[in-house]
């Protein structure tokens, strides 16, 4: 049964929207932990607590959309 629910987990498509020139360290390295380092790069993601608080870091340089469950 675990394994079932491991499948329908959520997951959120992350988008780089904007360039991280001008930003901290801190904020880059949030990027390059979400798989993103370039405009428009794309990452598939689990929807999960430490990917939200991720993704709030670095809200102003991407776009997230919700996917359906798997």
């Amino acid at each position: 049964m675990a394994a079932a629910a491991a499948e329908r987990q959520r997951t959120v498509r992350v988008t780089q929207v904007r360039s991280p020139n001008g930003t901290s360290a801190r904020q880059r390295a949030t990027l390059r932990t979400l798989g993103l380092g370039r405009i428009g790069a794309v990452a598939d993601r689990p929807d999960d607590p430490t990917v939200r608080g991720a993704l709030y870091a670095v809200a102003h340089l991407v776009r997230v959309e919700e996917q359906a469950d798997g």
